[in-house]
């Protein structure tokens, strides 16, 4: 009897540290895919690619992989760009530039961040839009923003000459660790971070909570009325 009840507490403590066992693994498999993806791994990607496990421990497993990453140490799990992404500390960045020996050429301007900070609230705005709020013109600084990725065209304004709209990309979002729109601080306190002056227009004209993330353009005016 008592060879039998070992045997079954044995086994039942084997059924009871097997779902440790199973999330241990899922955690590792979750940390290698979010650290090996090129890009923010969204939950529908992560689902897609566990979609023989369980959900409810995919879950469990994320759940405690965000936890394990809440220790101090180099490396941090962040939401950015509606995904999960595996990134040094922000504190840390100067000694990882170290690393990689950061050429100045890979900087922005003053002149392209103002720029990139008019589109960001201002979206979607037209060249001539920008502008007139920065005063100056934004042809060269547009170009190598669009060269960079960080900001696209989506599109036509319906007025006289249906200039080109700009907006940014998912990789603003995940170059200035943001989840999305919504996320973006105060123009102010962006100016601040970034070391320049917000042009007056753009800190009158903050767009509110309300108005991000934004939809696809729409036509100001009915297609082919003209005034």
């Amino acid at each position: 009897m008592a060879d039998e009840r070992t045997g079954q507490d044995g086994q039942e403590g084997q059924e009871e540290t097997l779902p440790k066992s199973v999330s241990a693994e899922l955690k590792a498999i979750l940390e290698a895919l979010i650290f090996a993806s090129p890009e923010p791994l969204t939950p529908k990607a992560i689902f897609k690619l566990l979609e023989s496990e369980p959900k409810e421990d995919v879950e469990a497993a994320l759940a405690e992989l965000k936890q394990d990453y809440e220790r101090p140490g180099g490396l941090q799990l962040v939401e950015v760009a509606g995904g999960l992404q595996i990134v040094t500390r922000s504190d840390l960045h100067d000694w990882v530039r170290r690393l990689f020996n950061e050429r100045t050429t890979q900087r922005l301007t003053v002149q392209a961040l103002e720029t990139l900070a008019v589109i960001a609230y201002k979206q979607p705005i037209t060249a001539a839009e920008i502008t007139e709020i920065r005063a100056v013109n934004t042809s060269g600084v547009l170009n190598t923003l669009l060269e960079r990725h960080l900001i696209k065209i989506v599109g036509r304004k319906q007025v006289v000459g249906r200039p080109f709209l700009y907006a940014t990309t998912k990789d603003f979002l995940i170059r200035f660790g943001l989840n999305d729109l919504t996320d973006l601080p105060k123009v102010e306190d962006m100016a601040e971070a970034l070391g320049f002056e917000p042009p007056a227009l753009l800190v009158e004209k903050t767009p509110t909570e309300e108005m991000l993330p934004l939809e696809e353009p729409e036509a100001d005016e009915p297609s082919g009325s003209i005034h």
